[in-house]
């Protein structure tokens, strides 16, 4: 089990605004790592922007679930963690940082803050300790409240945009990916394409070879 990162952002009309973030990214290669850390802030911008607020959502991703909360007022905590790691777990650390983040800061920076502008040093520990959920604290009560509470599932990123819209286009136009994480971006996706291609011939072989040795 293994949580990659932790963020705070803010949902404006047009964007979310990321305040604050902790990232655990030392399973990745070391030149990947800043690749990898700016998709990171990627994906948990585009989750919120395109999340309800008061909503509650998980993104499934290949072997990552993208964990979301949009609280009523605004602020948005995201956790990206792998497959294994319990989801009740991240949204309880996701209600206890949000909450403690709202109390420890002032609602009037939300909109205009930044991870260098925002004193909030809390989210390293958090992601740290949750690391492994059994030494998390007691979740009873976030658990109950989790129990009645509807969490949206999105099978892929794409299942979030809007008609019309694709992933590619929103990786070119942001902001956030340096030209380096981009171009790390498309090797990704062809080598992803290349080996659903491989791994499809390779089925579609293997039941042409049965039909044959049927006959």
């Amino acid at each position: 089990m293994k949580l990659y990162s932790l963020s705070v952002l803010y949902k404006s009309e047009s964007r979310a605004v990321l305040l604050k973030a902790a990232y655990d990214v030392s399973s990745f290669s070391f030149f990947q790592r800043s690749s990898v850390q700016e998709f990171m802030t990627f994906t948990s911008q585009l989750i919120v922007e395109r999340s309800a607020k008061g909503t509650r959502a998980s993104v499934k991703e290949q072997d990552y679930l993208c964990h979301v909360y949009v609280r009523n007022d605004s602020l948005a905590g995201v956790v990206i963690a792998d497959n294994e790691y319990p989801s009740r777990v991240a949204f309880t650390l996701l209600e206890k940082v949000l909450d403690e983040f709202s109390k420890q800061t002032d609602r009037i920076d939300w909109p205009v803050g930044s991870p260098a502008t925002i004193n909030y040093t809390a989210l390293d520990g958090h992601l740290s300790r949750y690391q492994n959920p059994r030494e998390a604290d007691p979740m009873t009560k976030v658990q109950a409240e989790l129990d009645e509470t509807k969490i949206i599932l999105h099978n892929t990123m794409e299942s979030l945009l809007e008609r019309g819209e694709k992933l590619d286009d929103l990786v070119s136009k942001s902001e956030v990916l340096g030209t380096q994480s981009k171009a790390f971006y498309k090797t990704v996706i062809f080598h992803r394409q290349e080996w659903v291609l491989l791994t499809t011939s390779f089925f579609q072989a293997r039941k042409q070879n049965s039909c044959c040795a049927i006959m």
